[in-house]
């Protein structure tokens, strides 16, 4: 089986790093002064300035049920949300800006256990169509960076701000 081009892309490659992880080529703009400095108070490099301001627009379009945002040699997985995944797994939806979200979990969470809690998921006849879709799409991403002898799958920890509900302490 031919490795998934999408893991493919996290490997190292020769050259300049890729800036994105869609297929991109350049282009040449005139702009206004004032909108060149706008965009870089948004980011210094002005291709990923003009990504972040166009992201409310292109949030609108429908995403793959799971795929990987990637920055340099790293990339997260990132998913349609949905409270069945959260349920029926343990993990924790962390919401992006365009709608989609990074999925978090405590220590007590390996992405092995996690792997195996949503293939077994999948056999759940119960399992909506579109929540089967999203499972079944951060299982091959899971499954082939696992095989992957080019990209190494390695747990993180991320910040996660929680609102405390009437200013009770939460550990």
């Amino acid at each position: 089986m031919a490795p998934d081009p999408r893991i493919r892309a996290v490997a190292p490659r020769r050259g300049r790093p890729r800036k994105f992880t869609r297929p991109s080529r350049a282009v040449t703009l005139t702009l206004p002064e004032d909108v060149i400095a706008a965009l870089e108070a948004v980011d210094h490099d002005l291709s990923r300035a003009v990504v972040r301001v166009t992201q409310p627009e292109m949030a609108k379009a429908p995403h793959p049920a799971a795929e990987l945002a990637t920055f340099g040699r790293y990339a997260v997985i990132v998913v349609n949300p949905t409270r069945t995944l959260e349920q029926r797994t343990g993990v924790l939806l962390v919401p992006l800006s365009d709608g989609r979200a990074l999925i978090a979990f405590d220590e007590s969470m390996t992405v092995a256990r996690l792997e195996l809690a949503i293939q077994d998921e999948l056999e759940d006849i119960r399992l909506p169509a579109e929540d089967a879709r999203i499972f079944q799409a951060i299982s091959e991403l899971l499954k082939e960076t696992r095989r992957s002898k080019e990209v190494a799958l390695r747990q993180r920890n991320i910040i996660v701000l929680e609102h405390k509900p009437n200013g009770t302490k939460h550990k």
